[in-house]
């Protein structure tokens, strides 16, 4: 073992030793996981290439089908049996391994966002594709990172004897809100003893309790109306567009009379056909947050309430489809507990000053706030605790929280101070940052794998934390009904229009050792040579 292996290997190992003698929870042998983390440390490679290949993939919601080809041979090639369409979702997949003992699900999100397409490495905006998709919040990194942290489990769990199953799976569609009801509704985690999740941030942290995120509602409407001549008999026509037009106007004064805590935004998903044709068919597709499940529901039909009544005022039917949800989110207390200690273990990622100076390049060059990458590990986060809640983002995971015990731990694989959804995320996503960070996560979701494998409590603990204090006031309650089904259609045009324009781009790991050189673009670069 390299000298500066077995440096890290005994850190580790002492540090794991003190986090274990802590009161409070239980925890697996600190020489198992000092052992995991060195197997991660081994899959460094690997992890750079499956980062790199999935951010070159780039696809959206519904359409991560080269993603789910690509990660899936990865993980059958070691082991594991694959699943693929489950929940009636064509680019989901599970992949299992193992007997006996418990069943510990590990996931991440893989979609990326509509429009963001970006060259990595550079400090200016430029797509790679004119209008195409990208991953503007990183999710190519979330699963490499997963993948890492169940090899390396597996490795450890087969040498030292542990039975044990591992479950896992990716997040499909999650920028739409989509799928992970889905998951819950068709029994993907039936008999699951935990779940791990985790998500691309510029920390490295973990949280317990009720946090910030909204839960969801995404849902379309649909007028009908009748056509006539624009400008000769526009009596006669009946304007769906109208219709549309008259319920925006209605929920935007609505605003005002709303809790803070809301958030209401939507698009014209269909505004008709030309101009001189009363357009008898339009839609507008809205998502609704709000920051509990009733609370989300009454939003919801205040948006169906004003709907019906924009339809009557100009004499169109409505009809409404939902496409996605969200339950707000719930960490884990003893899960939590017991990765903080092992993200503590681990600490932040060694940041060269290349890193450090792209990091700043990029903010300076973007009109970003300078902010350098952490080097330090922050308190971990309990419930929110806002006298008026102010609401914010939502994330679908928490439809899994409310039905497994499970927790989501954020890892440094981007840069502060960049824009959310935006093209600003992406350039740090094919780096030796996002490389870096992803290899950190996966140590500290192995170490916690092994916690959750060998220690009978912390399991039972995460249960009964769930059944007798996160159940305690709320259960789960969530809009979609037994006849709603997966938007699976959705972005399929998108990417049989941009899809052979973006092949061009895809990475290959046998003859470029990172994207970034495949590319032409040196590190820390301004711009691509290629």
């Amino acid at each position: 073992m390299p000298n500066r292996t077995c440096r890290y290997a005994k850190a580790l190992l002492l540090a794991s030793a003190t986090i274990v003698a802590s009161p409070g929870f239980a925890q697996a042998d600190p020489a198992l996981k000092t052992e995991a983390a060195a197997l991660v440390d081994a899959k460094a490679k690997l992890v750079q290439e499956m980062v790199d290949s999935v951010f070159s993939f780039a696809e959206p919601g519904f359409q991560e089908f080269k993603t789910q080809e690509y990660l899936t041979a990865i993980l059958a090639k070691n082991g594991f049996k694959i699943t693929k369409g489950v929940a009636g979702i064509p680019s989901a997949w599970t992949a299992t391994w193992g007997e006996g003992g418990p069943l510990i699900a590990l996931g991440s999100d893989v979609d990326c966002l509509l429009g963001v397409s970006q060259y990595p490495g550079i400090t200016s905006l430029k797509p790679m594709v004119e209008g195409a998709p990208g991953h503007g919040e990183g999710h190519n990194s979330g699963m490499p990172l997963i993948i890492a942290a169940a090899l390396a489990a597996k490795e450890t769990m087969i040498k030292h004897g542990i039975k044990g199953r591992l479950m896992l799976w990716p997040g499909v569609a999650e920028e739409l809100l989509a799928t992970k009801a889905y998951y819950v509704r068709e029994g993907l985690f039936k008999g699951v003893d935990a779940n791990i999740f985790t998500h691309v941030s510029s920390d490295f942290s973990t949280s317990w309790g009720l946090g910030g995120s909204n839960a969801l509602v995404s849902v379309e409407y649909t007028f009908t109306g009748s056509t006539s001549h624009a400008a000769g008999n526009p009596w006669d026509g009946r304007s769906a567009l109208d219709a549309v037009e008259i319920m925006n106007v209605a929920l935007n004064y609505r605003r005002e009379h709303l809790p803070l805590s809301q958030r209401m935004h939507y698009v014209i998903s269909n505004g008709g056909g030309q101009p001189n044709v009363v357009p008898d068919r339009a839609a507008v597709w809205y998502y609704f947050r709000q920051n509990g499940f009733q609370q989300v529901r009454d939003l919801y039909e205040i948006g169906n309430t004003v709907a019906e009544s924009a339809a009557k005022a100009t004499e169109t039917t409505v009809t409404r489809q939902v496409l996605g949800y969200a339950a707000p989110n719930y960490g884990n207390k003893p899960m939590a507990d017991a990765a903080y200690a092992n993200i503590k273990a681990v600490g932040m990622p060694k940041w060269t000053d290349d890193d450090q100076a792209f990091t700043k390049a990029v903010q300076t060059g973007l009109k970003r706030t300078i902010k350098p990458l952490a080097t330090t590990i922050g308190e971990m986060n309990g419930p929110t605790n806002e006298r008026v809640p102010t609401g914010g983002g939502s994330d679908d995971i928490g439809d899994i929280m409310w039905n497994v015990p499970t927790i989501t731990i954020r890892y440094p694989s981007n840069i502060p101070s960049m824009i959310g959804h935006h093209k600003t995320s992406a350039i740090a996503m094919a780096t030796p940052i996002a490389h870096k960070g992803a290899v950190a996560g996966a140590k500290a979701v192995a170490m916690t794998v092994l916690d959750l494998m060998t220690t009978p409590k912390l399991i039972a603990d995460a249960k009964d934390y769930q059944q007798n204090v996160q159940l305690k006031d709320q259960k789960y309650d969530p809009v979609i009904t037994a006849s709603d089904k997966p938007a699976i259609w959705l972005n399929t045009e998108t990417m049989r229009r941009l899809r052979p324009s973006m092949e061009k781009f895809y990475y290959d790991p046998k003859k470029y050792p990172s994207y970034l050189a495949q590319l032409g673009i040196a590190y820390p670069g301004t711009a691509p040579t290629k």
